[in-house]
């Protein structure tokens, strides 16, 4: 067959098609459905006892003052009846020492307590969730609510919803704010609306940041802005409590009647109903393992046991245990006798020995602090040839009743005081007192000289805090 008359023609390469791939998945809205059960009980004592406390405490009052108050302003932090000043910033240390090492010991026995049970976030989401139930419905009515067109109907149940939001997270900025500047000329200021630039920053900021990460960003401050989550990893171990779901016993999972017999259908006892998912705040699926996203606020637990008690089943398909005990198959004596291992006993220890510490240093703390500071003057020549210099001593009295104190100094052969050595300092305040100091002009070596200013309450000898000081002799 002759060849001569064909033509090849080059075939073109078909362009690749652009293919959009997003770097962060987009958000898709979690509609957590209502659940009830031991541990939604004590989540629920969790947040009432938290939101008394948080709210209330500014309120009481202690010496005629308020009785929890970080006044900023004036340097003095009053905790009922102790008064703390920047001097005592050990104590602040100390403080979040305690706090991380009860994490540490908390998150090693039973995981993500702190963050299912107290932690701000989950506490507000909660609230919000509930107003949020009590005005649109449940799960199935929010989510029809949010797919219907807007409505004169669906727009009071949203403005309803963010009112009452808006009242929640405006009442806790006001009270925030009420730690650091007194609660009660706060709220007359409010009600005047008279308030200053700084205070109306703050309580819209907070009331802003509550309305935000409750009311909208949810799981997203769980999931990406919470450090927590990522190094908890580091904290557990095959012995820490988790919430585990029983692969063992739940595959393989499949629908069934509740007169079926799994057995005889080869399933096992999970009945994929994924109610477990549903009532999740974070949106995530139990059954595919621990992941960090999980708070611990045992929800899943609560809805599980519910669907394993209608269908006839044993409770615990999804349960508080640890991997040791879901491999080994140990029972629940066996399960607590492994929680005082070396890791917690090591950490209840180090906590124990700070706290103690802390208390005792507190117990045992003097209520009068000293500072010397030298006036910036030169040394001047008084009565016959005496040399003279000037200090100003910072009389700090944390006691919250005045007391009456006497200053003695000592150094050089023959120093003594030429000014008043006895003053009075109110309660919870700071004096400054001038001190002149004497030396004769033989006494010291030219230069600088060490002195010691002790300074004592007048009716009890055991107060009384002693300070260096330097005197200058010109050469």
């Amino acid at each position: 067959m002759p060849t001569s008359n064909l033509k090849v023609v080059p075939i073109k390469p078909a362009e690749p098609k652009a293919v959009e791939q997003r770097l962060y998945e987009a958000r898709k809205k979690i509609y957590p459905r209502t659940v009830h059960g031991w541990f939604a009980g004590w989540r629920w004592i969790m947040v009432g006892i938290t939101q008394v406390i948080f709210y209330g405490l500014p309120w009481l009052s202690w010496n005629g003052r308020q009785a929890v108050l970080f006044d900023l302003e004036a340097r003095k932090f009053h905790l009922f009846g102790l008064i703390f000043w920047p001097q005592d910033f050990i104590y602040l240390t100390a403080l979040l020492v305690v706090s991380a090492l009860s994490l540490f010991l908390f998150t090693a026995i039973a995981g993500r307590l702190f963050c299912g049970y107290a932690c701000p976030q989950t506490v507000y989401t909660e609230i919000f969730l509930w107003i949020e139930r009590r005005i649109e419905g449940d799960r199935t009515a929010r989510i029809r609510l949010d797919q219907q067109p807007m409505s004169l109907h669906k727009f009071g149940l949203k403005t309803a919803k963010h009112a009452a939001w808006l009242a929640v997270a405006g009442w806790t900025g006001f009270t925030f704010v009420g730690y650091f500047t007194p609660i009660r000329g706060l709220a007359a200021q409010v009600a005047a609306f008279s308030l200053g630039p700084w205070q109306t920053f703050w309580i819209f900021f907070y009331s802003f940041a509550t309305y935000g990460q409750a009311g909208f960003m949810r799981e997203q401050v769980c999931k990406y802005m919470c450090p927590y989550a990522r190094f908890q990893s580091s904290m557990f171990d095959k012995d820490t409590l988790i919430i585990t779901y029983d692969a063992e016993r739940g595959e393989p999972r499949g629908a069934r009647s509740k007169k079926a017999n799994p057995t005889a259908m080869g399933l096992g006892d999970c009945i994929d109903c994924n109610v477990c998912v549903h009532v999740c705040p974070t949106g995530i699926d139990i059954r595919k393992g621990l992941q960090y996203e999980c708070i611990a606020c045992a929800a899943c637990v609560d809805s599980c046991n519910d669907v394993m008690q209608k269908m006839g089943y044993d409770k615990g398909l999804i349960r508080y245990t640890t991997q040791h005990a879901i491999t080994n198959g140990l029972g629940r004596r066996d399960i607590w006798r492994r929680v005082l291992r070396v890791r917690t006993l090591v950490y209840s220890a180090i906590l124990l020995g700070v706290t103690l510490a802390v208390g005792l240093s507190i117990a045992h703390r003097t209520p009068l602090k000293v500072d010397v500071i030298r006036d910036r003057g030169m040394p001047r020549e008084v009565d016959e040839g005496a040399i003279e210099n000037v200090y100003r001593l910072q009389i700090m009295n944390t006691d919250e009743r005045p007391h009456r104190y006497h200053v003695e100094v000592n150094g050089p052969p023959g120093v003594s005081i030429s000014s008043d050595t006895t003053f009075e300092v109110s309660g919870a305040t700071t004096k400054a007192i001038p001190v002149r100091v004497r030396v004769p002009a033989d006494a010291g070596a030219p230069g600088s000289n060490p002195v010691w200013f002790l300074v004592r309450d007048t009716e009890n000898a055991d107060l009384r805090v002693m300070e260096k000081g330097v005197f200058l002799i010109p050469k």
